[in-house]
């Protein structure tokens, strides 16, 4: 949504994501700065069930924190849908970064994604727009 939270400070404004504004409620949320963790921030990958840092620091338990705020907020507000970044080791839905820091993909969700997925809440990609759009209507 143009915010600069991801890992290497930038934002990543994503123009169907925005599209949504007017439409649907939006609720701007990062689960890695509500785990505590700092923009910028070194990259990081699901390994396993663990979060691990390129240099190989163990942050699963500020991912899990994070995870853990954004299901707060999501129970709060009521929300029913999550739209979450791809590819993510928090927000990843369905393909996550292998846990390499090659570029690789494997199936899976981000510590956010699967949090939210087994409390009901539906998560999308930022990139499944057009999926989200056809199962959720405009209010």
């Amino acid at each position: 949504m143009g915010i600069p939270c991801r890992y290497d400070g930038r934002e990543k404004t994503d123009e169907g994501v925005t599209g949504l504004i007017g439409r649907h409620t939006l609720v701007p949320f990062c689960p890695e700065i509500y785990g505590g963790l700092p923009t910028p921030r070194e990259p990081a990958e699901r390994v396993g069930d663990s979060v691990q840092t390129r240099s190989g620091a163990d942050v699963t338990a500020q991912y899990e924190k994070g995870a853990e705020a954004a299901l707060r907020v999501a129970l709060l507000l009521g929300c029913r849908c999550a739209i979450l970044q791809d590819r993510s080791p928090s927000c990843g839905v369905d393909r996550i970064h292998d846990g390499t820091f090659q570029g690789g993909m494997v199936d899976g969700d981000g510590v956010t994604a699967r949090l939210l997925r087994k409390n009901g809440v539906r998560v999308y990609n930022a990139s499944q727009i057009d999926r989200f759009l056809s199962e959720n209507p405009s209010p």
